[in-house]
């Protein structure tokens, strides 16, 4: 498996479907934190996703506690506006954990103080701009990760 997606406290359907895509496509596991802002089963969340579900390998986690007892054998490095490390910069391995925060709030000053600033990651954006779309974050971040293990498992 390429890596591991984490979604913390993720709240909008449509985006967490677009990304069970994303994972069922390049191999990569997806964990969900809760609070979900959703249920599983609702409608839009299996439309963005286009029934990927069956094929995603998705965990979910009744919080931050459990997901970190989860995982903790990998490495983790979260995604944050507020990230000092440059994504193209870091090394990725394969069984990294990707973390993304909920669309409306992020990652939260609490979590990230417990992640090394050197594991903070920002991706490039124009300096007036505010953040990118949950979806296309991930996708950013899964492609370059991958391509840093040369499609290791693409066809």
């Amino acid at each position: 498996m390429p890596f591991q997606i984490a979604l913390f406290e993720p709240e909008i359907p449509p985006n967490t479907g677009n990304i069970m895509r994303l994972c069922a496509n390049t191999g990569c596991r997806l964990h969900l934190i809760e609070p979900l802002g959703f249920s599983l089963d609702e409608r839009r969340l299996r439309r963005a996703g286009l029934d990927y579900r069956e094929y995603a390998d998705v965990q979910v986690h009744k919080d931050w506690p459990t997901f970190q007892s989860a995982t903790a054998d990998s490495r983790l490095w979260a995604f944050t506006t507020h990230g000092s490390a440059q994504l193209h910069k870091i090394e990725l391995a394969a069984d990294d954990v990707l973390l993304f925060g909920s669309e409306g709030r992020g990652l939260g000053e609490k979590l990230l103080s417990t992640i090394p600033e050197g594991h903070r990651v920002r991706l490039p954006m124009r300096p007036e701009s505010r953040s990118l779309n949950l979806s296309n974050a991930v996708a950013a971040a899964v492609y370059e990760g991958w391509r840093q293990l040369d499609f290791v498992g693409g066809a």
